[in-house]
């Protein structure tokens, strides 16, 4: 019989795996939406609800997760969620309207909801002063947005972007099997049947759950939206090749995914206050300079105009994403530390609400970029909307949690 230790470390392992592969198909149409836009000859309003929809889906699936994990137990919640999904990505293939990418983006989309059964299944398995580590181990699975940008490219260059859906359905389906066979059940971690789902769902009206909410839309959600937006940014702003601007969007993808678990590790040590607070400052820091729009100017003086530019050149953009998602990946775990040590006993429902609400960021946020965009014609918008959103963290935090500075 395998020992608990050995149990312990199988189970993080093969879902964190299992999450990275779920994340790496709910982030497939950042790239594969690229040619599919051309394609279409869709606007940016229309490729950036392309782009959300299956995050839509996985948002909304979060709390039934959530709370289903609370009852029945991660293992085999996972393993399901993972099998339905593949119909919808092999389908994804042979779409050919808008209507069809939509509607099969929604169905594709429930992958993403999986961390809503993850991190509580993962979570039971530690003790509390690791749980932070844990938490944050599973969440770096959100590297999987980093995987379909270094995946998704050449496997279009090979082919077409219908081999992408194909290849990442037997990736899911594989993974699946393998996680069924190296994961584990522990009854003890089952909510108790006398716990009612109206109990469960009433936690979600705590102040506590809203403002951790609020938070995660930030750090999770603004992550999500420009996981899903920056390829395309690259293509636009800087008119790079679709093989380039994923490689360069990965730059951020990939720290603000495998960092998350040095997050966890901060969160345990100098607690999820001050951890939290330090990455709202700096992504304060990064979306105020990248919120400046590429700028001409003409200066009158006495010896004649003299032209200036103002605007990010493609390397310290780059620079400041590669930091943007470093903060971002270390407040994912913050925040959900914050959620282990408030709600011990509720953790599936309580992540649940919060993945929603960060997942709810992920979907609208993009969608609101390329309004924007096709709005006023300025890509810099986006980031002038999330700096907004760092804003009212910033303040919400200072007047709501002065009792908790010590923490």
């Amino acid at each position: 019989m395998a020992s608990e230790v050995y149990k312990r470390y199988s189970v993080l392992t093969s879902s964190t795996l299992a999450f990275t592969v779920c994340f790496m198909v709910w982030m497939m149409l950042a790239v594969v939406g690229i040619p599919v836009k051309k394609e279409l000859g869709l606007n940016e309003t229309e490729f950036s609800i392309l782009t959300a929809l299956p995050v839509l889906s996985g948002s909304l699936i979060r709390i039934p997760l959530g709370i289903w994990t609370d009852k029945f137990g991660g293992r085999i919640v996972l393993f399901s969620l993972m099998l339905l999904s593949v119909p919808a990505i092999f389908l994804m293939g042979y779409s050919t309207q808008y209507w069809h990418f939509l509607a099969i983006g929604l169905m594709m989309g429930l992958a993403g909801g999986s961390f809503s059964v993850g991190t509580p299944y993962v979570a039971r398995w530690f003790p509390k002063e690791q749980q932070g580590m844990a938490m944050g181990v599973f969440g770096a699975g959100n590297a999987g947005s980093a995987v379909n940008k270094f995946l998704a490219p050449p496997l279009i260059a090979y082919g077409t972007w219908h081999l992408v859906p194909t290849v990442y359905a037997a990736i899911m389906l594989g993974t699946a099997l393998l996680f069924w066979f190296t994961s584990y059940h522990d009854p003890k971690h089952l909510v108790s049947s006398k716990v009612s789902l109206g109990e469960q769902l009433r936690l979600l009206k705590d102040p506590g759950v809203l403002r951790y909410s609020q938070y995660y839309s930030v750090v999770f959600g603004g992550y999500v939206a420009l996981a899903l937006w920056m390829t395309n940014y690259y293509v636009g702003e800087y008119d790079l090749s679709l093989q380039t601007a994923a490689l360069l969007a990965a730059c951020f993808s990939l720290p603000g995914g495998v960092l998350r678990a040095f997050g966890g590790y901060l969160s345990d040590k100098f607690g999820a206050y001050k951890v939290t607070w330090g990455v709202m400052w700096i992504l304060w820091v990064c979306f105020f300079i990248l919120s400046y729009p590429q700028t001409e100017m003409v200066i009158h003086t006495g010896k004649g105009p003299i032209s200036l530019h103002i605007g990010l050149n493609v390397v310290v953009f780059t620079i400041l994403m590669f930091t943007a998602g470093i903060a971002m990946a270390v407040g994912k775990a913050s925040v959900f530390k914050f959620v282990a040590n408030d709600y011990p006993d509720n953790i599936g429902a309580v992540s649940g609400a919060v993945g929603l609400a960060g997942g709810m960021g992920g979907f609208l946020l993009p969608i609101m970029f390329g309004a924007l965009l096709d709005f006023t014609g300025v890509r810099s918008t986006a980031f002038m909307l999330l700096y907004g959103t760092v804003c009212i963290s910033l303040i919400w935090m200072h007047f709501s949690m002065k009792d908790r500075k010590h923490e």
